[in-house]
């Protein structure tokens, strides 16, 4: 015997499966453009010439070690000679740059003081160097 139409079961719930093999052709679809989008356009570049730059690097590195010691880029110096080269630094170019970097067991207080003398100074383009976090 069959059934009519109003006592058939009602369906409440959805059939999720073509929504769920749209969303995976969408993601592939968006992965394939990504990575082509990434690459670019493929170009001959030209080569650099070997002969070293004239140009010195003009970002000079403040570091300060766990021992206590202020280096200007690879040079020991006391915060006097410090203050002194960097004025010297600033009369060159007002705008250098200056990083940080400090050991991880120094007190607080010479980083500041660090940053004291460079506010001072009116040096504004400042860094701190930190290590990168391997996951």
């Amino acid at each position: 015997m069959r059934r009519s139409l109003y006592e058939q079961k009602v369906f409440d719930e959805m059939n999720l499966a073509p929504l769920l093999d749209l969303a995976w052709t969408l993601l592939v679809v968006f992965i394939i453009a990504v990575t082509a989008a990434a690459q670019g356009i493929k170009v001959n570049l030209p080569k650099a010439s070997a002969t070293p730059s004239l140009v010195k690097p003009t970002t000079r590195a403040i570091t300060l070690t766990a021992e206590g010691y202020i280096y200007l880029d690879a040079f020991p110096v006391t915060m006097e000679e410090l203050e002194t080269r960097l004025r010297q630094y600033k009369a060159i170019d007002p705008n250098f740059p200056v990083v940080i970097k400090g050991d991880e067991k120094i007190y607080y207080k010479r980083v500041i003081e660090i940053l004291d003398l460079l506010q001072e100074l009116e040096i504004t383009q400042l860094g701190l160097v930190t290590q990168k976090l391997v996951k």
